[in-house]
C-alpha cells in the first residue's frame, strides 16, 4: 500500500511516523541493502505492515531478544538479504544487586536508564520473572549503560552483559474481560476498563497520565480503534482485542485484555 493512501487509515499524529518509515523503505529500495530502526512500539510495526510495497521488493522483520518482545527492532531489506538475529544488533544486560535487601521496579529502572543521557529508542523491553531484571539494549550503548548507572534509586546495582539466550521468561498477566461502551470515546473505554468514572478518566488525562499507543494524549474525545492499547500510569494497560456485538440499546460488547500495576 502506498504511503499516501496509508494516511487516511491512521491518525493525523501519526503521519510523522508514516513518512519516516516511508523513508526507510525508499532507501532500502533504493541503495538494495538492510536498513536497521531502533526499537519500535507494535503500533509503530503495524503502520509498518502497512506501508510496506505491494511488490515485494523490500520486506520488514523484526525481533525484540525473545518471542513477543513488546518492543523490537526491525530491518527494512530487499529480497537477496536474509535476516539472522546477530543483525539486530540487540544486547541483553543483566541487572545485579541485592535482591534479598531490595526491590526494584519498571519505572525505577526505565527513569534511572533515560536519566543517564539515553533516548528510549535505544532501549528495549525490560523484563522480570519477579525477582531478576533484564535489560534488551542497543549493543552499541550497552557499554555506556554499564559505565554509567551504578545506582537505582538508593540500591547499589552493576549491569552484566549476558547471553540472549539466557533471557527471563516475564512474568506478564494479561487477562481477558469484556466490557460494555456507549462510544468508542477514549474516556468511555478508559472508565470501563479499570472501574472508575469518566470524570476521573479525564483527570488523568488532564495529568498527562496516559498514552494511547505509547504516545502521550489529553483528548478525551479521542475515538479508539481495535488493536489500540492504553496505558495509564498508576493503573496498568488496556488492549482492544475485538468486538462482541452491539446490544439493542447500542452498548458496544468489547474483549479487552488488562494488565493492572
Amino acid at each position: 500500500m502506498q504511503s499516501e493512501a496509508v494516511y487516511q487509515h491512521f491518525r493525523s499524529e501519526e503521519a510523522p511516523l508514516i513518512a519516516e518509515f516511508s523513508d526507510l523503505i525508499n532507501q532500502a529500495e533504493s541503495e538494495y541493502r538492510p536498513i536497521l530502526t531502533n526499537f519500535l512500539d507494535p503500533r509503530e510495526r503495524v503502520i509498518i505492515a502497512a506501508l510496506l510495497p505491494d511488490n515485494g521488493l523490500v520486506k520488514f522483520k523484526s525481533w525484540g531478544g525473545f518471542k513477543d518482545a513488546e518492543r523490537q527492532r526491525g530491518i527494512f531489506y530487499p529480497t537477496y538479504f536474509k535476516p539472522r538475529q546477530d543483525d539486530f544488533e540487540l544486547t541483553l544486560l543483566q541487572l545485579r544487586y541485592p535482591i534479598k535487601f531490595a526491590q526494584l521496579k519498571h519505572s525505577q529502572i526505565l527513569g534511572t536508564i533515560l536519566g543517564s543521557g539515553l533516548q528510549r529508542q535505544v532501549i528495549g523491553d525490560i523484563i522480570t520473572d519477579d525477582q531478576q531484571w533484564q535489560v534488551v539494549v542497543d549493543q552499541k550503548i550497552s557499554q555506556y549503560l554499564i559505565n554509567q548507572v551504578d545506582r537505582i534509586g538508593r540500591t547499589k546495582v552493576k549491569f552484566e552483559t549476558t547471553l540472549l539466550s539466557q533471557v527471563l521468561l516475564p512474568a506478564i498477566d494479561w487477562q481477558r474481560a469484556e466490557i460494555s461502551v456507549l462510544s468508542w470515546r477514549l474516556d468511555t473505554v478508559l472508565a470501563m476498563a479499570f472501574h472508575f468514572s469518566r470524570k476521573k478518566a479525564k483527570e488523568l488525562l488532564a495529568a498527562d497520565k496516559v498514552q494511547l499507543n505509547w504516545s502521550r494524549l489529553n483528548r478525551p474525545d479521542t475515538q479508539l480503534k481495535l488493536q489500540d492499547v492504553l496505558s495509564v500510569r498508576g493503573y496498568g494497560r488496556v488492549k482492544l482485542v475485538s468486538t462482541t456485538g452491539v446490544s439493542k440499546r447500542g452498548r458496544i460488547h468489547l474483549q479487552v485484555d488488562i494488565l493492572k500495576k
